[in-house]
């Protein structure tokens, strides 16, 4: 196989981060026809299918979702060594952490804008799980991060809740929930901890059927009827429906929190960290 090309991994992040072919044509400022193109083109590169289309939005195959990880870090690495060649001095840098659920969707547009803005600063941003995050903030290995908790972080720039969700496929029937089948993030994740405790407490036999360290594979799991997931109100999708806890004998989710932390220092930390906050308020406000 020849090397991929990196346009077209551009278009099937962006298509996954936008949940649908109509929305990363907008955000990418091409027509739908050329999206669909670009896809069937990488497709037939690999060799696979990537993408399901369902409804309104898509779902991610099993090549799509191992493809998607490698094509972030290769998009990443070609952004960054273009920044680096074509900076004619040497800036700032800023480190800045987000929690995987909000990173891909929600930020891309903002952390554009301030790069255009500041082009003397140079942003290295890394999406993980919010207990990762945390702890490297604390040991000062990131200057800016946005990560979840279950009680606002004492001192943070801003603090917003987060509703936790039962979701389930808005278009497929519901699984067998004996035992209840859970797509999860990785060990750590604050909501995989809060639902297996509460399921643990409340005796409902549970198993894990699916685990995926970015948003977009716990929403296709979900969204193809495999399992059910807490999802919180900023991972809302057209293809997943919100489940009544009691309906269903599910035990009731507690929100979290997004707490966005910011390390003194310089006025562009300042800077990114209002953009961000604006970002995070509009998006708890729309919810």
């Amino acid at each position: 196989m020849s090397s991929l090309d990196l346009e077209l991994l551009r278009t099937f992040v962006g298509i996954v981060d936008c949940g649908g072919f109509t929305r990363a044509g907008e955000r990418l400022n091409r027509t739908q026809s050329t999206i669909s193109q670009q896809i069937k083109r990488l497709e037939d590169h690999v060799g696979q299918p990537l993408l399901i289309r369902q409804g309104r939005g898509v779902a991610l195959t099993s090549a799509g979702e191992t493809l998607l990880t490698y094509a972030r870090r290769m998009i990443a690495l070609d952004d960054e060594a273009r920044a680096l060649l074509v900076r004619k001095e040497s800036g700032e840098i800023i480190r800045f952490g987000v929690s995987e659920d909000f990173a891909g969707r929600h930020l891309p547009g903002v952390l554009a804008a301030f790069s255009r803005a500041n082009p003397q600063v140079r942003l290295d941003v890394r999406a993980d799980l919010s207990v990762r995050l945390r702890a490297d903030y604390d040991q000062g290995e990131l200057d800016v991060a946005l990560f979840k908790v279950d009680e606002p972080v004492a001192g943070a720039h801003g603090s917003w809740q987060e509703r936790l969700m039962w979701s389930a496929a808005a278009h497929h029937p519901l699984p067998d929930l004996e035992p209840v089948p859970l797509a999860l993030f990785p060990q750590g994740c604050l909501f995989r901890r809060q639902v297996v405790e509460r399921l643990d407490r409340m005796g409902r036999p549970w198993r894990v059927a699916y685990v995926s360290p970015s948003l977009a594979g716990v929403q296709a799991a979900v969204a193809a009827g495999m399992a059910v997931a807490p999802l919180g109100q900023s991972a809302a999708h057209p293809d997943i429906r919100v489940l009544d806890p009691a309906a269903h004998g599910l035990p009731d989710l507690t929100p979290v929190w997004f707490s966005l932390m910011v390390r003194p220092g310089t006025q562009a930390r300042r800077r990114l960290a209002e953009a961000v906050a604006q970002q995070v308020g509009a998006v708890a406000e729309a919810a």
